[in-house]
């Protein structure tokens, strides 16, 4: 790991199973199967559904500030906490969790390399005992938007010809010949990709164990789509998860300047009025 830009944002399951119980360790699972945790976690981690408790259950958005930081004092989790996060489909819904935690100014949180996936193919302990932490007292930053792209932006960068675009959803999607992958409920009205958009994956990022892929090999996939970093860059997909983790990829591991998450993502442009869009390849 140590040839990425910042090798400290990631830490080994190895360190997971030494350090986990370390007094300001918290290690949080947060999964696309909010079943998951219940069927067997690293000992001691708490978990977090993303479609209750990071999220703004009344509008769409994030999770709002005063419940974020409910959120992390009922985790045990202060302000000075090392948090390491990890979850299935390759630390999918981790790294949402890690860029939520970034916009509110939460200085040390890592991604256990390999999520899920590995932690269980190395045969490495599950419980199902649900830790009881005490309350942390917990302070948020406000929102740092630096990192985070709205609707406006994309509008006038496209406009402008001023970003390089990342689409990490499947070909399909990108090409519009699906709305969204199968059994997610979250749609738009027109498929395609937004003007001028590259199609790189999300998952084209990691190994097949789950870990993320070399540097060099992160510096080839991108570069070769023509993602050179040259302008900020804006990574999107279908309701903005899966862009979060290639906008953990280009900021944390490759170090591109400027790189932001467009959350609204294509449920946001392909259901505007007149919003330019293109199909195909």
């Amino acid at each position: 790991m140590a040839d990425y830009a910042h090798p400290e944002m990631l830490v080994s399951t190895d360190w997971v199973a030494e350090h986990s119980g370390d007094e300001n360790i918290r290690v949080v699972e947060v999964d696309v199967d909010t079943g998951a945790y219940d069927e067997g976690h690293v000992p001691g981690a708490v978990g977090w559904a993303w479609n209750t408790q990071l999220c703004d259950t009344v509008q769409r958005d994030i999770i709002p500030k005063d419940d974020f930081e409910k959120l992390m004092s009922a985790s045990g989790i202060g302000n000075d906490t090392t948090v390491i996060l990890y979850g299935d489909n390759n630390n999918w819904f981790a790294a949402w969790a890690l860029w939520q935690l970034k916009i509110y100014g939460h200085a040390d949180v890592r991604l256990m390399n390999g999520g899920r996936k590995k932690w269980v193919a190395e045969g490495r302990d599950l419980t199902t005992d649900a830790p009881s932490p005490a309350e942390a007292g917990y302070t948020a930053a406000d929102a740092d938007n630096s990192i985070r792209s709205f609707l406006p932006d994309v509008h006038n960068a496209v406009g402008a010809g001023s970003v390089e675009l990342v689409d990490v959803r499947s070909p399909d999607e990108f090409s519009g010949k699906i709305l969204s992958p199968p059994g997610l409920p979250e749609t738009c009205q027109r498929g395609g990709h937004i003007p001028g958009a590259s199609n790189i994956p999300w998952a084209k990022a990691c190994n097949e164990d789950g870990t993320f892929k070399s540097s060099d090999e992160l510096q080839a996939l991108y570069a070769g789509a023509g993602i050179t970093g040259s302008k900020p860059v804006i990574a999107y997909c279908r309701i903005g998860e899966r862009s979060s983790h290639s906008w953990f990829v280009l900021k944390y591991l490759l170090g591109l300047d400027g790189v932001t998450n467009y959350d609204g993502s294509w449920t946001e442009w392909g259901n505007l009025v007149g919003a330019p869009i293109e199909k195909g390849a």
